[in-house]
């Protein structure tokens, strides 16, 4: 899976990416739904996942933390009454689920420009399948079962809100089996998809181990989002190849997971970061069964 984060202009550039591909999987990371307006982005979606072919997984969440104060304030959104900013993010995600099914809501003109179906109107471009490949980035057990409730599917990064001072590692096992079991009880007819995210580097030749080698990363790190939100941020794994297989096999969330998500070091270059990635696919991966 091709996976994009940070691009103000995502949409455009997913649909590009599905232009000139036609195989590999098109995901986001995570959208901030606290800036988004659920109607334009089920239409930019459902458009970029058209051109796709209906490759696009799309991640959203309620959001990280940010550069400014109340950045989604300047955008024209604004919480309800008895909301915070998460509730909003959480509300723009149920609507925008709501049209990704595709019912028809709106009341057609009696004397329209151009000749409607029957009924009431949805969204358009509408594209079948997208609602089921829509991935929540979730930092805690709780928001993990709100997502597998809703239908979508889970993603869990390199950051969690430390919820029992454990390894990252061992709360995310935990985070996904209160998703499973929420997914279970809620019903659902499809299988879900599990995302992990980590920072995986094979040392091979000096240029590795002079970016990656010098250690200091070895432990996850502790601290806080905000005054109250305490979070365990996850170490990066960077050795030489059967030193990391044997790092790996030891990861409780990677062994629940069905997807993981490399983050890579997009400031170094495309050619760097092509040799990164084929040196985890050749020297690790055949021997952890990843494919």
């Amino acid at each position: 899976m091709a996976c994009l984060e940070f691009l103000g202009s995502r949409y455009a550039s997913v649909a590009a990416v599905g232009a000139k591909t036609r195989k590999i999987e098109i995901g986001t990371a995570v959208i901030d739904m606290r800036y988004e307006n659920p109607h334009y982005m089920a239409e930019d979606a459902g458009a970029a996942d058209l051109i796709a072919g209906g490759r696009l997984q799309l991640g959203i969440s309620r959001g990280s933390p940010e550069q400014v104060i109340d950045g989604w304030r300047y955008f024209g959104y604004r919480p309800n009454k008895g909301e915070d900013d998460a509730d909003m993010g959480r509300r723009h995600a149920e609507e925008f689920l709501e049209l990704l099914r595709g019912k028809g809501f709106a009341q057609p003109n009696p004397r329209p420009m151009f000749t409607n179906p029957p009924g009431l109107l949805r969204l358009e471009p509408y594209s079948a399948g997208l609602r089921d490949r829509i991935w929540w980035g979730s930092a805690s057990n709780a928001t993990a079962e709100w997502a597998a409730k809703l239908g979508m599917n889970l993603q869990t990064s390199t950051l969690k809100f430390d919820e029992t001072g454990e390894p990252l590692h061992i709360q995310q096992a935990a985070q996904i089996h209160a998703f499973r079991a929420a997914w279970k009880e809620a019903g659902h007819k499809r299988t879900p998809r599990i995302s992990v995210s980590r920072s995986i580097f094979a040392l091979l030749d000096d240029r590795d181990r002079g970016y990656f080698g010098r250690g200091g990363q070895e432990e996850d790190q502790i601290g806080f989002l905000d005054e109250n939100t305490r979070a365990v941020f996850g170490r990066s794994y960077a050795a030489e190849p059967e030193i990391l297989i044997e790092q790996l096999r030891k990861d409780e969330a990677i062994a629940e997971a069905d997807t993981i998500l490399l983050t890579i070091p997009n400031q170094l270059g495309v050619a760097y970061n092509a040799h990164v990635m084929e040196a985890i696919l050749t020297t690790v991966a055949p021997a952890l069964g990843w494919h």
